[in-house]
């Protein structure tokens, strides 16, 4: 079953954007679990986000928020909106973003989440000018591993289109030694930067950080963690995650409905020299050690 029909199981719609749609799915009412008041039709509208996952880009966001789409006080934008980060869509102005999200009613927080802002320059200022009151979720992973991850995805998507490659050891190697900094996939990885133009604007308060790790392993207990955050009643327990021994990862469940991620993800990664994964983790090192003192926790990275 697709998740669009899982979350219809969890009091969700189904593939219901306007208010007709709405309209015919439950006579425009609608009751979620642990709340007793009805919302009438007027209560539902298409709302700016309290919340974004803002990245990291091959860190789990896909996984966070199916995670989140379970619970029945969050509305989550099913693509990703790139508004904040691309100018063409900046453009189009806020009425367009609105008109982008979902359904909700008042009893609920509307989510997207866009990985590409966490690396924008221009994306934290213009979440400023939106709303300075807003929380962001950001799940991060070991760089290396990111990043790898990051090329996996590239070199998939350029043999599905029958595009030429490069071994990510011709990419990141200069001359066969000096590592290529400049390189996208390496320049994401770099956390502490990037997270040093968001406290610019932001408390740190406002910005949760996720283990993408600990939720592979322990997803409750960094969703647990999530619903703190955000004031979420706590609704997410140990049936909703089930160990898939096929995938290798924790999968999804809900009214006795199964639900995996799609088959993109945990790909298979290339493998990679032993020498040119020591010179990555000698690099990203002092970077690591700046962001666990911006966030305050460390992380069993390398």
């Amino acid at each position: 079953m697709g998740k669009a029909c899982l979350l219809l199981l969890l009091l969700k719609t189904c593939g219901i954007h306007t208010e007709e749609e709405m309209k015919s799915y439950h006579s425009w009412e609608t009751q979620w679990e642990g709340n007793n008041s009805q919302f009438p039709s007027d209560a539902w509208k298409q709302r700016l986000p309290q919340t974004i996952i803002i990245g990291v880009r091959k860190g789990g966001t896909r996984a966070l928020l199916e995670m989140l789409s379970l619970h029945p006080q969050v509305a989550a934008a099913d693509s990703e909106m790139h508004f904040f980060n691309l100018d063409e869509n900046y453009n189009k102005g806020l009425g367009w973003y609105r008109q982008q999200m979902p359904l909700s009613h008042p009893g609920q927080i509307t989510i997207e989440k866009t990985p590409g802002y966490f690396s924008s320059f221009k994306a934290p200022e213009r979440i400023y000018a939106m709303d300075s009151s807003i929380k962001f979720l950001l799940i991060v992973r070991d760089p290396v591993e990111r990043l790898v991850s990051d090329y996996t995805q590239i070199l998939h998507n350029r043999k599905a289109q029958s595009k030429p490659y490069q071994s990510l050891e011709r990419i990141l190697l200069k001359n066969g030694q000096e590592l290529n900094t400049k390189y996208k996939a390496m320049q994401r990885s770099l956390y502490a930067v990037h997270l040093a133009r968001w406290l610019e604007f932001f408390p740190r308060t406002q910005i949760h950080i996720v283990d993408g790790g600990g939720l592979i392993r322990e997803p409750l207990s960094e969703m647990s963690q999530v619903e703190r955050f955000l004031g979420l009643e706590p609704y997410l327990g140990p049936d909703n995650f089930y160990f898939n021994q096929t995938k290798g990862f924790y999968c999804l469940q809900a009214r006795g409905h199964q639900h995996c991620l799609d088959q993109s993800k945990g790909r298979p990664h290339p493998s990679i020299d032993e020498l040119l994964l020591e010179q990555l983790c000698t690099y990203f090192s002092e970077h690591n050690e700046n962001f666990f003192a911006m966030v305050g926790r460390t992380f069993n990275w390398c």
